[in-house]
């Protein structure tokens, strides 16, 4: 069994498949105040509830753009689930062209997203990945990473208006019925989604004009699904995206995973070391 691990800004993403199928999946806060045990035991919680043995799990490859947690979690990892993960971009070629001025600067999941939306929409394609941040990532006809444009988060930018003024409270994200709105909360939220739907799609517009009509726009993200319902340019949502890229590396990069198993014993001494 694959442990395919997105370590984003708000959450780390878990997602347990066995061949193609995904068996179950999970989200923890991304907290580097956590030890390693900590981690550890909350994975294993998890594994348990699933009612899948940690035994059972012979690889793990892990997409972050969190360095601060990665080595905690390397070692619950280790310690808990006996195996040396993978680190996407680092132990193992991700397997697309990135087109970018200084290619270090792109975060590893964006060019995950691109692996696995080109393998199942095709290309051109635009991917927005509507998180803390908003990225948008835009795929060539030869399925090669040409960059893109990144921009606030909605619900950071509705936490800004909240911190940055006196009177504004902090408010529930849904569109109301009307453009219009009859009160404080109506009107912030009037403002915000409807505004956010039309940075979505004036930046849509744009890079599908330079990509050229026949683009393709994903959406994934915590929030692409609901913003899909507002936003007509998009055509796909897929939450899993980012693990889905990671098991196609991990099916294209076998060789790299060999060897990364350790006995009970070993984990122990190795947790030991790093401990002392």
């Amino acid at each position: 069994m694959l442990l395919a691990i997105d370590v984003g800004n708000t959450n780390m993403v878990f997602g347990l498949y066995e061949g193609e199928k995904l068996r179950g999946s999970f989200r923890i806060s991304t907290n580097a105040e956590r030890t390693s045990d900590e981690l550890g035991m909350m994975i294993s919680q998890y594994y348990h509830f699933h009612g899948i043995d940690r035994a059972e799990t012979h690889a793990v490859i892990i997409a972050s753009v969190v360095p601060p947690v990665m080595y905690t979690l390397i070692n619950a990892i280790r310690k808990y689930l006996c195996v040396k993960p993978v680190i996407a971009g680092r132990d193992v070629d991700i397997g697309i062209e990135n087109c970018y001025a200084n290619p270090r600067e792109v975060g590893m999941d964006r060019l995950v997203n691109a692996v696995s939306a080109v393998r199942k929409y095709g290309k051109p394609l635009v991917i927005v990945d509507i998180g803390t941040a908003t990225t948008f990532d835009a795929i060539d006809a030869d399925g090669a990473y040409q960059g893109g444009a990144i921009f606030p988060g909605l619900k950071v930018a509705m936490e800004a208006l909240f911190l940055k003024t006196s009177k504004l409270p902090r408010v529930d994200i849904e569109r109301p019925e009307k453009a219009i709105g009859k009160t404080t909360v109506q009107s912030m939220q009037s403002g915000a989604v409807r505004g956010y739907v039309g940075a979505l799609t004036g930046i849509i517009t744009d890079i599908r004009a330079e990509l050229g009509e026949n683009t393709r726009v994903v959406a994934t993200g915590g929030m692409g699904r609901m913003m899909a319902r507002y936003c007509p340019l998009i055509d796909e949502v897929d939450p899993n995206l980012t693990l889905e890229g990671l098991r196609l590396i991990y099916e294209n990069n076998y060789e790299a995973f060999e060897g990364r198993m350790l006995d009970s014993e070993t984990c122990l001494i190795e947790e030991n070391e790093n401990d002392g």
